[in-house]
């Protein structure tokens, strides 16, 4: 799939309304759109008049985004950065900016890249073992047909929570070389014991889920990435602004409710995935919100919505703090 043709697949933008509220978005604002991906959040934001600086490692979303010319000329307070988020206060200075007030990200694989096989991030359709958000680097095939089966294992166990990672692990190492994602999801079920035939409430959720999330997440490194974008919105924003968070799994929500705490004023209460932070200091962020979910309504409309959660908070006039090290593996 082209560039021009993700930007006409479906995408619906999950707790599109509630992230808007919590931006509170006012005309003139300087707001990042730290996971552009095909733009919902973006286009919401340019609405209220704000000014949007939108992030995405992915090449295809940028050139998607440059697309928006064609289609009724692209907004001059649209700013594209083809970079990781984690680098969001390098990407900001380059431009001249020192300070924005808001930062909303959207965490882990975009629609546009579930939704194309050639990505190798879904099942539902064979496609190469790639699932490189960046498409550069060791794909998914590389690691797992060059890794030791503890290395996949403990992937398994960490990212995914398989519980029979150590299996699944020893299965893969047997079946080498695996280069498509019907071939990984085929030896996941079936080192597993998966049995699609049974029905009804004692049916079986597909265990290539948990692998294939495991994996996507070690080859783009998403927890230290996370950890590295909090840190960064946390120095760029400006006492009020607001730094919104959609996750959709538990590793990444209990990252950002952790950080969050910690940056409201409480005290570490340790975490494998968390790095090490300095000692308790005054605030930096005030009123953390409860964890936000989606409506029966929403979940209805857009199924993809159902594991996600909502968090955000405001910046205080308090210095960033100095956080080192990096998300456990």
């Amino acid at each position: 799939m082209t560039a021009l043709e993700s930007t006409r697949a479906p995408h619906i933008p999950v707790l599109l309304d509630e992230v808007v509220a919590a931006l509170n978005p006012q005309a003139g604002d300087l707001i990042v759109d730290a996971t552009f991906g095909a733009g919902g959040y973006t286009r919401r934001l340019l609405e209220s008049g704000a000014t949007v600086h939108a992030f995405d490692r992915d090449p295809d979303a940028i050139a998607a985004g440059k697309l928006w010319g064609e289609t009724g000329g692209i907004d001059p307070r649209l700013v594209l950065h083809p970079r990781r988020f984690s680098e969001l206060a390098e990407g900001l200075a380059e431009a001249g900016i020192a300070g924005v007030h808001g930062v909303v990200f959207d965490i882990g694989v975009s629609s546009m890249q579930l939704d194309q096989a050639v990505r190798g991030f879904a099942f539902s359709s064979d496609g190469p073992l790639d699932m490189r958000m960046s498409q550069d680097g060791p794909s998914a095939a590389d690691f797992l047909n060059e890794a030791s089966d503890e290395d996949i294992a403990d992937v398994l166990y960490r990212y995914g929570e398989e519980r029979q990672s150590r299996r699944v692990a020893r299965a893969v190492v047997a079946a080498r070389p695996l280069t498509t994602t019907g071939q990984f999801a085929a030896v996941v079920r079936k080192a597993v014991g998966y049995r699609p035939d049974i029905k009804g409430p004692k049916a079986q959720k597909d265990p290539a889920t948990r692998s294939f999330q495991a994996v996507r997440i070690h080859v783009n490194g998403e927890l230290d990435e996370l950890m590295e974008g909090l840190a960064a919105a946390e120095k760029v924003l400006l006492p009020g602004g607001r730094i919104v968070v959609v996750s959709f799994h538990s590793l990444e929500d209990r990252i950002v409710k952790q950080f969050l705490r910690e940056a409201a004023g409480a005290l570490p209460a340790g975490s494998r995935h968390l790095p090490q932070m300095a000692a308790k200091t005054v605030a930096v962020f005030e009123k953390p919100s409860a964890a936000i979910r989606p409506s029966a309504e929403e979940e209805a409309r857009n199924p993809r919505a159902r594991s996600a959660t909502l968090r955000w908070a405001v910046r205080t006039a308090a210095p960033a703090r100095e956080i080192t090290g990096r998300a456990a593996a």
